[in-house]
């Protein structure tokens, strides 16, 4: 068994915090690694711009360079790991280490979002794998889930929280009852948002990262262009509080369904009833929830970022990587978890088709036949109201919060009506609509 025992080597391209956690992780449990995966997992040579930050990282004991295209298409490299971000090098050095035959594990899921089907096509050309459960959700292994773990099962649905910046300032506007700039400002400090924060609050992140989930969950292509995103900055702590007193969180929710007409793929702020447990998902924490036709609904919790849990994930596909490095390419399991030449075509639904229920805030003033007004309008859009509450006017002021809770509906159906509400004369300002989604077996 001489042939089993032969360690793997490991090519590191980035050795930042994912990438040092990686290091870190992979050398305290080296034995334990070996154990599982049937033999040794070493990294051997690591790329990175900052050389002495490598060098210290590293300790001085593997080889360090500057040049990560030499390093992909270094012979004695068996498996490369990306970890250094981006849509550009990132994709050219992918493509490059997959052409030399070498198998490829990835964090990156933007690179993937965007030119998955073109890196998973080149890595089926080549035979080799392309392993990417750090992408989404950090540590919580829920590629392995999806692709693996309920191949059995018709997936109905998927709903998540997988940003962890925009889960925490939702959870500290509702906490302390602050603005978002506020919390903004104090995540930034906290080093939770960047300082460039625009991938995590408009919710391109979770885009990303639902994409994947989409891709693998109905076996369609990539198509993160397809994906309705609306982010959190334009949320109020006056709609967060009207929430919470009517029972709900609000969370910024991906969401992928199979539907008659078409895959629903969206990111959005999402009302979701206090009593759900993927409501209670708070700071930094991600969670899944995903509806299989066999199994019921299945929640998966955890970390989705920092550096060791990240790295947990990039260990796991080393490991799977090298388990199946002598597997007839045939046989592994299908990078999208569906045979290549059986993928589907299924249309995606465009956000106006979508059906959800609503929450609805607006400010009229305080006059005879408002309210008979607006039900009318909206039972001319076939919206049928759920619950309704209209708060006491305050001092010296002539207009009324209303806040209404429709039943199911189509979104175009809820745009026309909002258009007409916005017309009358009683109503003051905009209409503010947030939906909701009941998460329940629909």
């Amino acid at each position: 068994m001489e042939y089993q025992l032969k360690p793997i080597n490991v090519g590191l391209l980035g050795i930042g915090t994912v990438g040092g956690g990686t290091f870190n992780v992979l050398t305290r449990n080296q034995d334990e690694i070996a154990r599982r995966a049937g033999r040794p997992i070493r990294i051997t040579a690591v790329a990175d711009r900052d050389l002495e930050r490598a060098r210290q990282v590293t300790g001085g004991c593997v080889r360090v360079t500057d040049d990560a295209f030499a390093l992909v298409s270094d012979p004695d490299i068996d498996i490369v790991v990306e970890l250094i971000g981006g849509t550009t090098v990132a994709r050219d050095l992918v493509l490059k280490a997959i052409e030399n035959g070498k198998h490829v594990v990835t964090a990156n899921k933007a690179l993937l979002a965007l030119y998955g089907n073109e890196i998973f096509a080149a890595a089926q050309g080549k035979g080799v794998m392309v392993a990417f459960e750090a992408a989404v959700a950090g540590g919580i292994p829920i590629i392995k889930a999806l692709r693996e773990g309920l191949t059995a099962n018709r997936i109905e649905w998927i709903a998540g929280i997988i940003n962890g910046t925009s889960n925490f300032i939702l959870s500290e506007m509702r906490d302390k009852g602050l603005a978002f700039d506020t919390v903004l400002a104090e995540a930034q400090r906290l080093g939770y948002a960047e300082a460039d924060p625009t991938f995590d609050i408009e919710g391109i992140d979770a885009a990303h990262k639902l994409t994947i989930m989409s891709a693998i969950a109905f076996g369609i292509p990539m198509q993160f262009g397809r994906v309705y995103t609306e982010g959190i900055a334009r949320l109020t702590r006056e709609d967060i509080r009207y929430a919470e007193e009517l029972g709900y969180r609000i969370k910024l929710l991906a969401m992928t369904r199979r539907t008659a007409e078409g895959i629903e793929l969206r990111v959005h702020p999402t009302l979701i009833s206090a009593r759900r447990l993927i409501a209670n998902v708070e700071g930094v924490m991600n969670a899944i929830l995903v509806k299989g036709d066999a199994v019921g609904s299945t929640l998966y919790y955890g970390a989705g970022a920092g550096a060791e849990p990240t790295a947990s994930a990039v260990v796991a596909d080393l490991v799977d990587v090298t388990r199946m490095h002598t597997a007839d390419p045939e046989h592994r399991v299908p990078h999208l978890a569906f045979q290549p030449d059986r993928m589907s075509d299924l249309p995606i639904l465009p956000m106006s088709e979508v059906q959800t229920s609503y929450y609805l805030r607006l400010r009229a003033f305080d006059r005879p036949g408002v309210l008979a007004d607006i039900t009318r309008i909206l039972a001319d859009g076939e919206i049928s109201i759920e619950a309704m509450v209209q708060k006491e006017p305050q001092e010296g002021e002539d207009a009324v919060d209303i806040i209404m809770l429709t039943h199911l509906t189509r979104e175009k159906n809820i745009d026309a009506a909002i258009a007409r509400i916005e017309a009358l004369a009683s109503i003051s300002g905009k209409v503010t609509r947030i939906r909701m989604e009941a998460l329940g077996r629909r």
